[in-house]
């Protein structure tokens, strides 16, 4: 296996992806496995792959990532940035492109977290008057 080109971190709510791009036919693997394989969703699929659409690179690089943590919609995020944030950084010409796309942004949502007294986040005990 070649060396990466380019290396670069996607993060959206839990998910952390290590995206490392590389001179090939477009083939995307996601911890080793096919990206049909690990997202069988076609709208996690065209989420994380939007950034090689948009800059027509999907038949020129190759994309490695490794990613962790979270569920398949933040997973399938994290890629998204990732993917961005390593073409920018490959080509610099191609950040208008990306940006107008709004695909260098982090999301920064995430879960709020619990508090005491309540069951969740907001969702409190039921109230009882007598």
């Amino acid at each position: 296996m070649t060396a990466p080109l380019v290396q670069a971190t996607g993060r959206r709510k839990r998910a952390v992806a290590r995206v490392r791009i590389r001179p090939g036919e477009g083939r995307v693997t996601v911890n080793g496995r096919d990206v049909e394989d690990y997202f069988p969703s076609p709208a996690h699929r065209s989420s994380a792959l939007e950034a090689l659409r948009v800059t027509d690179a999907s038949s020129v690089y190759d994309v490695d990532a490794s990613i962790s943590g979270g569920g398949l919609t933040g997973q399938s995020g994290a890629l998204r940035l990732g993917v961005a944030r390593a073409l920018v950084a490959l080509d610099g010409d191609s950040r208008e492109k990306l940006k107008r796309a709004g695909l260098l942004s982090r999301d920064p949502r995430k879960k709020e977290s619990k508090k005491y007294g309540l069951k969740k986040a907001r969702k409190a005990p039921q109230y009882s008057k007598r």
